[in-house]
């Protein structure tokens, strides 16, 4: 017997009325009414029957009923308590989802996944996809793929390149910690409301350790919010947000061998952990 699917206008409409449920622009709600896009995006995620997945926001369940469908066991955590009862009532034939009501950056995250590898498929909210996708990373969980649906100019951003007008803090980062890719992008008549923007799906394969050395992350993210705080001014003014002094500037690029003149956006992630490094070597060394 065929499920019914929750990604059509039709449904979505039913379950909305229903329920009397009006999407939140507060918290970026966009259900989608695509199955292809949902099964493209289940595709993307490569699920495994039995494997742990983890989603954020579920909506009405309209991705959560395709994860489920690939035999995945999926957790998704849902901050807005008007959709738990619509979710049990979509999901309720599926014994390989659980609902948890909660915020994604305040839940236990590995004491909900069992402490075991996972991988994250969700369709983020546009109004805080950067907060979400940084808490992931840098919490370095056990993630071993992420696939979210983003704007598509945030997903052009988590891919830049350097000297590219997309390059900033958040390409760096992702680069940092995955090897990230976009997928396809979804038009916005793939949604209800269709949002104004075009969306895309980026998967990122999380590395296995970062593709630089650094002595210190803390100091490296620093930099790299530093180099991007003024994109105009040159990465030597920019540093000065960081309080260091003019001289210590000096003294790390110089140790670094990196042009103060640049700007930071020229600069790729080998030379912002260059900097990094020749920070802590000079003045983040513990005392003798």
């Amino acid at each position: 017997m065929l499920e019914s699917v929750i990604a059509s206008p039709e449904v979505v409409h039913y379950i909305c009325k229903r329920f009397g449920i009006h999407m939140s622009k507060k918290l970026g709600q966009n259900f989608l009414i695509s199955r292809r896009v949902v099964d493209d995006i289940v595709r993307a995620a490569e699920l495994e029957p039995g494997e742990p997945v983890l989603e954020v926001g579920p909506g009405i369940g309209t991705l959560t009923q395709g994860l489920a469908q690939s035999g995945a066991s999926v957790t998704a955590v849902e901050l807005d308590r008007r959709l738990l009862e619509v979710l049990d009532h979509t999901l309720e034939s599926y014994d390989n989802v659980q609902i948890v009501h909660g915020d994604i950056l305040k839940v236990n995250i590995p004491e909900l996944m069992n402490y075991k590898p996972f991988k994250v498929v969700a369709n983020l909210p546009y109004y805080i996809t950067t907060p979400i996708i940084m808490s992931l990373l840098e919490m370095k969980l056990p993630i071993e793929r992420l696939v979210v649906m983003v704007q598509k100019e945030v997903a052009e951003r988590m891919v830049a390149t350097p000297g590219t007008k997309a390059y900033g803090a958040l390409s760096v980062a992702v680069q940092y910690y995955t090897e990230p890719e976009i997928v396809f992008d979804v038009l916005p008549k793939s949604f209800l409301p269709a949002p104004e923007v075009t969306s895309s799906v980026v998967r990122c394969k999380l590395r296995p350790k970062p593709p630089v050395d650094v002595m210190e992350e803390a100091i490296l993210f620093r930099v790299i919010k530093a180099a991007f705080a003024q994109r105009r001014k040159t990465f030597s003014n920019t540093m000065k947000t960081t309080g260091l002094k003019k001289e210590q500037i000096e003294a790390i690029l110089t140790k670094a061998g990196i042009d103060g003149n640049r700007r930071g956006e020229t600069f790729d992630l080998q030379e912002f952990a260059t900097i990094a490094n020749a920070w802590s070597e000079l003045y983040n060394q513990p005392s003798q």
